[in-house]
């Protein structure tokens, strides 16, 4: 097994960007001008010092990603059942990192897990100046039938913006990085040789799931109760842990904003809210994080 994969972003479902750009303003966080996709969708994302980021999705033209969809663009036909089936708001899939997305796309295949075909695509970046340039990407998709509500791809960043995001990643609250990403299942062993193939690391086991090394983070499969009565649900993305310069620096941002957190040992977290579709945790880096 070679070493696990980036975590490179988070896709985060919202009704639209301008409750996204609200509660993350509030939160503390630094928000990027609205990008446009080709392909019906937009964003307002939210950079890290250590490249992975946020990206707040909403659907500026639904003819446009319908059509989308129907030709085969899984990163809209995802978006749109994840809406139809959760609602406007929430944590639909996890992104890694990749230098090789045709390599993937194959590993994919092998595996039985690829969720369609290769998505290219270019869209135009505005940093928080005003300067544009043109991002481009590949994606290579994976899913698993058992966990509809879970999406998973590879981003190569096939041209990255020569424009400064500097900028764009300071933030009042101190953030610095995706230290984590939890997910829930029932029984995560079942998801096991799945999440290897994508995240490309070995489980181990924890106290309450399983943990898989990637290259710059966890992902953290954690154990969820089961509904009585009801078809075991599958695996769900539920939160996002970031690391952040100090406790007392979110404390002050979370203050300025009334916003309502929980106090752990270590750590504060604050529940999903419109515009922000996980629960995020803070934590302390380390003096060598």
């Amino acid at each position: 097994m070679m070493p696990g994969r980036q975590i490179d972003h988070c896709v985060l479902p919202t009704a639209g960007l301008d409750v996204a750009r609200k509660r993350l303003t509030a939160l503390g966080f630094t928000v990027a001008p609205r990008g446009l996709h080709p392909f019906g969708t937009e964003n307002c994302c939210v950079y890290f010092a250590d490249g992975t980021f946020l990206e707040p999705l909403a659907v500026a033209d639904q003819v446009k990603a319908g059509i989308a969809s129907m030709r085969g663009n899984m990163f809209t036909a995802r978006d749109a059942a994840f809406r139809y089936r959760l609602g406007d708001e929430g944590f639909s899939a996890l992104v890694l990192g990749t230098e090789d997305a045709a390599g993937d796309h194959r590993d994919f295949s092998r595996a039985g897990i690829s969720a369609g075909r290769i998505l290219n695509f270019s869209r135009p970046f505005v940093d928080a100046a005003g300067r544009s340039d043109t991002a481009s990407f590949k994606l290579a998709f994976a899913a698993d039938l058992r966990a509809p509500d879970a999406f998973f791809f590879t981003c190569q960043r096939v041209n990255a913006p020569a424009v400064d995001r500097s900028a764009l990643q300071r933030h009042a609250n101190g953030a610095r990085r995706i230290k984590a990403i939890v997910l829930e299942a029932p029984e995560p062993e079942d998801f096991a040789a799945f999440l290897r193939h994508v995240v490309r690391a070995m489980p181990e086991q924890t106290p309450d799931g399983l943990r898989f090394g990637a290259a710059n983070g966890n992902v953290l499969v954690r154990r969820s109760a089961k509904p009585r009565g009801l078809p075991r649900p599958g695996l769900r993305l539920a939160e996002i842990v970031f690391g952040v310069e100090s406790l007392a620096k979110v404390r002050s941002a979370f203050a300025a904003a009334a916003i309502r957190r929980e106090a752990q040992p270590g750590r504060l977290t604050v529940a999903p809210a419109a515009g922000q579709g996980a629960a995020f945790a803070f934590e302390a880096l380390s003096s060598r994080g």
